[in-house]
């Protein structure tokens, strides 16, 4: 009896779909993007599209083009972009939306330019000398790319020296791994300006940039922080104990330089002194402890193993020989930073 049953509802799970079952079936919603959706049951379009063109401020009256009118002459720029990630999320929207910008997204209109492609300024150039002005070219890339680490973009000290966002990346060309850059790594596109910081890195002690263990991404954010030089965090303390948590304390006893910053002893990109000082110990702790309880006498370059009058204290460890918790103690007899 119960086999029948099943056989009965099997044959009928087989059985050819009425003619007007389409009537009954669950219909998406009445969209422009209905077509391309029914096939998977994703409820919204492609990231890029409703891309619109971009606003060329030099010529509003400018309509868009197509980007067929665009590679009839931008061959060599169409074969490098296909290979970006730009340019697959932009032909998947085509993909679902024929009407969706593409070339005209980042560019603007390109009537304007297709009747006269040797006038500057007629479509969005993202160089110095094309014709649009950096804020047009920046605007086109935070129509995206806002919020986040761009948030303190504007007033930033790349924006204020007229710096692009094209000076560093390069949409059109996948030089790099990641983020887009003009070279191929990070490190090295900060370099392109910053010649005299990647210098340091070069000496006899330095961060492990050269290395590729870090980048300059780790402690600065290029697109604009609250403080001047660009610093992740608030402060320098904050950006290195983010590594160094070691360092951070608290302490129960205090070396007061180091709580005030880590630049009072230490150069953070590169030094030819041991673990990154800006000068010899005990030079450098006689900066501060010149003259005062033991020992009195001024250490200096006579005092080397070269020197007219070596001293053996120069030429070990120095004051950390004793002092050796210099960052700071949290032992009951360390008010001297012995332990």
């Amino acid at each position: 009896m119960l086999l029948a049953a099943a056989v009965l509802v099997y044959a009928a799970w087989l059985a050819p779909t009425p003619a007007d079952a389409s009537a009954q079936a669950v219909k998406l919603p009445e969209t422009r993007f209905a077509s391309s959706l029914s096939g998977h049951g994703f409820d919204a379009p492609p990231g890029f599209a409703d891309a619109l063109p971009a606003r060329n401020p030099a010529h509003p009256e400018a309509k868009a083009v197509s980007e067929q009118v665009c590679s009839a002459c931008h061959t060599q720029e169409s074969d490098n972009f296909a290979h970006t990630v730009h340019a697959l999320g932009m032909q998947v929207a085509l993909a679902a939306n024929p009407a969706t910008a593409t070339c005209e997204a980042c560019h603007g209109p390109g009537s304007a330019h297709a009747a006269n492609p040797t006038a500057k300024g007629s479509i969005i150039a993202f160089t110095h000398d094309g014709g649009t002005p950096v804020a047009a070219q920046t605007e086109g890339c935070l129509g995206c790319h806002s919020g986040g680490p761009r948030d303190a973009w504007l007033g930033s000290i790349h924006q204020r020296n007229d710096l692009s966002c094209s000076d560093c990346h390069n949409p059109m060309q996948a030089f790099s791994a990641e983020g887009l850059t003009t070279k191929q790594s990070v490190s090295e596109t900060c370099a392109t300006c910053h010649k005299d910081i990647r210098q340091q890195f070069n000496r006899r002690s330095h961060m492990p940039l050269p290395e590729g263990q870090i980048s300059c991404v780790d402690c600065h954010n290029p697109h604009g922080t609250l403080n001047a030089t660009l610093l992740k965090t608030d402060t320098v303390n904050e950006t290195c104990y983010q590594c160094h948590a070691e360092k951070r304390g608290p302490f129960l006893f205090e070396h007061a330089p180091v709580r005030e910053s880590c630049l009072n002893c230490h150069q953070v990109h590169g030094s030819n002194q041991h673990a990154l000082l800006v000068a010899p110990i005990p030079m450098l702790c006689q900066q501060c402890h010149s003259h005062t309880r033991h020992p009195n006498d001024l250490m200096t370059e006579l005092s080397l193993g070269t020197g007219g009058a070596p001293d053996e204290r120069l030429m070990g460890r120095g004051c950390v020989t004793c002092h050796a918790q210099v960052h700071g103690s949290n032992h009951p007899s360390g008010p001297r930073l012995h332990k």
